[in-house]
């Protein structure tokens, strides 16, 4: 089961997209210079069931174009029922990672895939001189000059 913060509606993330944005806990990379090291714990946060994700894309939906989430990919099934659910909702689909690669079974799920671990003398994604990458997964074109 998925454990995660309250979404937020965010901007950024994905380009030339209006996203709700799902923080899920418990992330077991633990990437030297995490902003988000309070969200380690598998124990923190709420789970979040279907019909809680549900609710939440109903009560966004008019307002949004794309579900993110930011980690998850360490509870596969429960991470792809709910990219299911959004695709079901006609939203696209984005997960943050700090891994290099995802499996095949993950991919098919997405729209959008962030990967790399954050790495301070590289910088994030606005960064030219990047490690993380941000792919369109449907064309395989990496994004990251959006970015910048």
């Amino acid at each position: 089961m998925l454990r995660y913060l309250p979404p937020q509606v965010v901007f950024q993330e994905v380009p030339d997209q209006v996203s709700l944005a799902f923080v899920i806990t418990g992330c077991p990379l633990r990437c030297s210079g995490c902003h988000s090291k309070h969200t380690w714990s598998a124990s923190y946060g709420n789970q979040l069931s279907n019909s809680q994700f549900s609710h939440y894309l109903s009560q966004y939906q008019s307002l949004i174009t794309c579900v993110v989430f930011f980690g998850g990919e360490w509870h596969l099934n429960a991470l792809i029922e709910k990219l299911k659910i959004a695709h079901q909702y006609q939203l696209k689909t984005c997960l943050y990672t700090g891994l290099e690669q995802v499996s095949d079974k993950l991919i098919k799920h997405l729209d959008f895939l962030k990967t790399g671990p954050w790495r301070a003398d590289v910088g994030g994604l606005d960064n030219p001189g990047t490690n993380q990458r941000f792919i369109d997964v449907k064309t395989k074109q990496c994004l990251n000059h959006l970015f910048r």
